[in-house]
């Protein structure tokens, strides 16, 4: 028999279910926490206010400054004491930063890419003007062709004549067997 046996089960527990006096006890505890929090704050505001009351009134870009680094951090932020050395943070440029004067670096496979290219353009231009190794050997292996076709229809007209003097002499031949026979 299994362990627990048939009612040991955990299927079959009891529910329990909150009471709603328990809910509201519980949201009035959460909204004194919140208040209390807030009143901290106001009170760490306060004595923010004092010194920068303090500092001359030209330096309104450093009251900023200051505000954000006393920020309270909110969530698992609060926790972590350092952040990623590896993130960057995207800075955005106004329209006045951009230089249009300067070319674009290009990255290593667009270089090689545009390089690339070029090379295949000068190779085309050399094969076209027959100054490759392949180009020769095409050229060459051309006029090969070239010259097999043209013994090749020397050859075939020497047949043709051959055949046509063949059939004239034996139409001749006929011609003078012919008349023997009248």
């Amino acid at each position: 028999m299994p362990k627990g046996g048939k009612k040991g089960g955990h299927k079959g527990r009891m529910r329990t279910y909150t009471s709603p006096e328990e809910i509201d006890a519980q949201m009035k505890a959460e909204k004194e926490r919140k208040k209390h929090e807030q009143e901290e704050e106001g009170e760490e505001g306060a004595s923010r206010k004092d010194t920068a009351e303090e500092k001359l009134p030209g330096s309104d870009s450093e009251d900023s400054d200051d505000d954000d680094s006393l920020r309270k951090r909110a969530g698992v932020e609060g926790l972590i004491g350092n952040w990623n050395p590896n993130r960057v943070a995207q800075k955005s440029k106004k329209v006045t930063q951009i230089e249009l004067d300067e070319p674009r670096q290009l990255s290593r496979r667009e270089r090689e890419e545009i390089e690339k290219q070029k090379a295949k353009e000068r190779y085309m231009k050399m094969h076209l003007a027959g100054k490759t190794d392949q180009a020769k050997a095409d050229l060459a292996r051309l006029a090969i062709i070239r010259k097999q076709r043209e013994e090749a229809a020397k050859k075939k007209e020497e047949e043709k004549k051959a055949k046509e003097a063949a059939a004239a002499a034996a139409a001749a031949a006929r011609g003078v067997n012919s008349l023997s026979l009248k």
